[in-house]
């Protein structure tokens, strides 16, 4: 982990270096070009960070002055648990910040505002193809064995 790594949640003025780490974490996804999300979406979604009334936060990690890696992070409610549950929606590290520890961080982080919430569990999914992620998630949480499926209207 770099040694001047900061996890802090984003503020209004980070927009301009959290924009190219959004839309570099949608482009892993498959979401660019002509799949890209609308600008609506991205303006909507950095609004709801700062929205008291919207259950979206938004953490950032800083190094040296640059964002380099991005965690999203909702509380919802469950059928199962009397609490609201933490879904890790977004996570993404710029290229060079791999391997590092900076993920781990950013979750390490999403845990401790859970623990806070006294919510009971933080879960999220990420593509089957997306080992390199895997090999941390494997070791700071446990699978789940469901399979997610989804209907696009």
């Amino acid at each position: 982990m770099p040694a001047s790594l900061l996890v802090r949640h984003a503020v209004r003025s980070d927009y301009e270096q959290w924009l190219p780490l959004w839309d570099g974490y949608n482009a892993f996804y498959g979401r660019s070009g002509p799949t890209a999300l609308s600008p609506e979406i991205t303006r909507m979604t950095w609004l709801r960070f700062f929205d008291a009334y919207e259950p979206v936060h938004a953490l950032v990690a800083e190094s040296d002055g640059r964002l380099v890696g991005i965690a999203h992070y909702l509380f919802h409610r469950s059928t199962i648990a009397i609490e609201p549950v933490c879904y890790l929606q977004d996570l993404f590290t710029v290229d060079a910040a791999r391997g590092q520890g900076v993920g781990g961080a950013l979750i390490s982080e999403v845990y401790e505002h859970a623990r806070q919430a006294g919510t009971p569990r933080v879960y999220w999914q990420t593509h089957e193809t997306n080992h390199t992620a895997q090999q941390l998630y494997d070791r700071v949480a446990e699978r789940s064995g469901f399979i997610v499926y989804r209907k696009v209207f």
